[in-house]
């Protein structure tokens, strides 16, 4: 097996605006006015639909399929035998045109218990083009007073709960399991998060969405409100959610790990990628990987078959992967809904 190169996975109208940083990014032209993110390496469906968010490859069958025939080669023998044909991973680029609305996502065990998931949806952002973003909230709230500003669709209240934060490219963002969040407009990210499409909305007005039949996910808002979190972040908190990426190595929080895995690796002429399933976004410069060229903006996916792989140029690569199937993992950050 060898790398793949992956084309643009853009589903239509999606719910809010955006795409012409992601088609600039790739290279491409500019795309429709609703397709905001590029589902890169997607085993995943976007919520309802039976095929809408999945990648297609090169010889046009599914990589779902493709990895469900064969999830040794494609995912490694330890990954396999701990998970099955599971890739526990979907990888995005997010381009904001417009200010994302005040949401957050579930834990496992609620999204296990009241929606028949098997993953939750904790997600992390590496900042590709900067701006501002809105994550955890400044002070305790009370259940009856957010179901209220929600009812009411107080947005001011809402946005202004959360700390406002100003972002710059190569910044990383942990956003765990029903933390309060949105994304400023004019931000382009990558996004690792667990391989689901399940979304809280607090907020919908300006959005292409009907918020009071879908921004609870089918279970009534109060239900759904139950997995957000409501106590506060501190300072020491807030800044371990949103720091700098170090230059080279691992760039999460280590509570990440035991969802996803980033590295970021400058190529500096020589570099080698080891074995075992990943996604490489060439994020700046310009590689030859496996005998072929890859410029900025382009993907690859590397089967864990294609072992070690040589890459040479001058790069900065972001290399996307499921969490380790051997070893510790780290623990949740402690933080749950309620």
């Amino acid at each position: 097996m060898r790398p793949i190169r992956l084309a643009s996975n853009r589903p239509p109208e999606r719910f809010y605006r955006g795409g012409a940083r992601i088609s600039a990014f790739r290279g491409e032209e500019s795309s429709a006015p609703r397709e905001p993110e590029d589902w890169i390496g997607s085993t995943t469906t976007i919520r309802g639909e039976g095929v809408l968010g999945l990648t297609t490859l090169p010889d046009g069958r599914l990589l779902r399929d493709a990895i469900a025939e064969d999830p040794v080669s494609w995912l490694g023998t330890a990954h396999a035998q701990r998970w099955g044909a599971d890739v526990r991973l979907l990888v995005k680029l997010l381009d904001a045109g417009q200010r994302l609305p005040v949401h957050a996502h579930p834990h496992d065990d609620f999204a296990a218990a009241h929606l028949g998931c098997a993953h939750g949806k904790a997600e992390a952002w590496y900042i590709l083009k900067g701006g501002t973003v809105h994550v955890g909230l400044q002070q305790d709230v009370a259940s009856d007073v957010l179901a209220g500003l929600v009812a009411r669709q107080d947005v001011d209240a809402l946005l202004g709960l959360l700390h406002e934060v100003a972002v710059s490219p190569g910044d990383v963002v942990w956003v765990p399991p029903g933390e309060l969040h949105a994304i400023g407009a004019g931000v382009l990210l990558l996004e690792l998060q667990q391989p689901e499409d399940l979304s809280i909305l607090l907020e919908w007005d300006g959005f292409a969405v009907d918020g009071p039949a879908e921004g609870h996910l089918g279970l009534g808002f109060d239900l759904a409100l139950t997995a957000v979190t409501r106590r506060a972040r501190t300072p020491a908190e807030l800044a371990a959610l949103v720091q700098a990426a170090p230059p080279d190595g691992s760039v999460f929080p280590a509570a990440a790990d035991r969802y996803f895995r980033l590295e970021r690796r400058p190529v500096r002429d020589a570099l080698t990628i080891e074995p075992g399933f990943a996604i490489v976004v060439v994020s700046d410069g310009a590689v030859e990987l496996a005998g072929e060229r890859y410029a900025a903006g382009a993907t690859v996916l590397l089967p864990a078959a294609a072992g070690r792989i040589e890459v040479r140029g001058a790069a900065e690569l972001l290399v996307a992967r499921p969490p380790a199937a051997l070893g510790r993992t780290a623990e949740s950050t402690g933080f749950r809904p309620g």
